[in-house]
């Protein structure tokens, strides 16, 4: 049997669907940047044999880039997943329940649903709301059914504007995402995890920021399905994938409300 697998997984086709961390990046302005400087050179410090040795520092907030939220990232009315209390859970040091690193890791089906596809775009246009309908059509087009426990990816084609950092962030002109129906469509299947390709995944319109973030309360708050944002989706997209297994794993950083990821899809 394990040799099945490992034979399997060696002929695997893998995608890597994290966009690079860099200065600059397109982010979402209510995070910290995302800022690396090497904090030693090769050749500040030159050991006895010859060798040196380089290093860096890191500063980011943990919804930046290819990202994941935890269940503590949002509450409603002061309460998190599961009617816990945030006020009295949170501290300077994070939080004491449903931190990050109480996140088991992903390893299962993913479905991606292209709803760009189903369009016929290569990306949505800005601010389109993407509906139960379009959701269900999509699964339809694609062949396949989405299951309890599955990793949706909500495919926008929205990473294909990574390099235009004001429309790809959408500030004026707001970015497509997933809307109340499509949220509640996703709850109702029992997913584990909603990914998509924008800063916020749902539906933003133009101007209107991120004031309120429906989505969010809908799968974080009431439903426990965690949200991955940010996704590089475009290779996928482009191979006509709808099924394959998906990899994720928050790194362990306790009591945080999210935490970077490099989320693989592996098609055997």
């Amino acid at each position: 049997m394990m040799n099945q697998i490992f034979n399997a997984l060696s002929s695997a086709k893998i995608y890597d669907l994290a966009q690079p961390f860099q200065k600059g990046m397109p982010q979402s302005p209510n995070h910290p940047p995302f800022r690396m400087v090497l904090e030693r050179r090769h050749g500040d410090l030159i050991r006895p044999d010859g060798g040196s040795a380089s290093n860096e520092i890191i500063v980011t907030g943990a919804h930046v880039g290819t990202h994941i939220d935890g269940l503590a990232h949002v509450s409603q009315d002061g309460k998190m997943f599961g009617g816990i209390n945030a006020y009295e859970v949170q501290s300077a040091d994070g939080f004491s329940k449903l931190g990050i690193e109480t996140m088991i890791p992903f390893v299962g089906r993913g479905v991606l649903l292209d709803i760009a596809g189903l369009k016929g775009e290569k990306f949505l246009p800005a601010g389109y709301g993407i509906s139960a309908d379009d959701l269900a059509a999509a699964e339809k087009r694609a062949g396949v059914n989405v299951a309890a426990g599955d990793a949706v990816l909500v495919g926008s084609g929205w990473s294909r504007r990574w390099n235009e950092k004001a429309e790809f962030i959408g500030l004026a002109d707001g970015v497509p995402g997933v809307d109340e129906s499509g949220a509640e469509w996703l709850a109702e299947k029992k997913i584990r995890i909603a990914a998509g390709e924008t800063i916020a995944f749902e539906q933003i319109a133009a101007g209107a920021g991120h004031r309120t973030l429906p989505v969010h309360r809908i799968l974080l708050v009431e439903n426990g399905i965690h949200i991955m944002e940010t996704l590089k989706l475009d290779e996928l997209l482009d191979a006509k994938v709808h099924e394959f297994i998906f990899v994720v794993s928050p790194l362990r950083l306790v009591g945080a409300t999210g935490s970077p990821v490099r989320p693989l899809a592996l098609v055997l």
